[in-house]
């Protein structure tokens, strides 16, 4: 990422994750096995890649100030502190329903 929020590539892009050259005014990025996910500089988040476990299901997440990237899952952080999960939760990884850290 660069210092004007540019992602210029991510991942292999075999799987996609590399499909981030239009992505503008990020202001943070993570990178899981095989998918990428953005943080924009208004709070919504943006996903590429393989989304077999509904990892990528993040369309609707907005006011996101943190995020971070599982093998098969997506966590984010609200600006009010509520917690937010998609994909694969075999092991309990996005059971965060009622997480709030402030």
């Amino acid at each position: 990422m660069t210092g004007d929020g540019r992602v210029l590539a991510s991942g292999n892009r075999n799987a996609g994750t590399a499909d981030v050259g239009l992505w503008r005014g990020m202001v943070a990025i993570a990178a899981g096995s095989y998918h990428t996910v953005g943080i924009e500089s208004g709070g919504r988040v943006r996903a590429v890649g393989n989304n077999d476990r509904g990892q990528c299901d993040v369309e609707s997440w907005r006011d996101v100030v943190a995020i971070a990237a599982g093998s098969t899952h997506t966590l984010g952080l609200r600006v009010d502190g509520h917690v937010l999960a998609a994909g694969n939760n075999d092991d309990g990884q996005c059971a965060v329903d009622g997480w709030r850290l402030w």
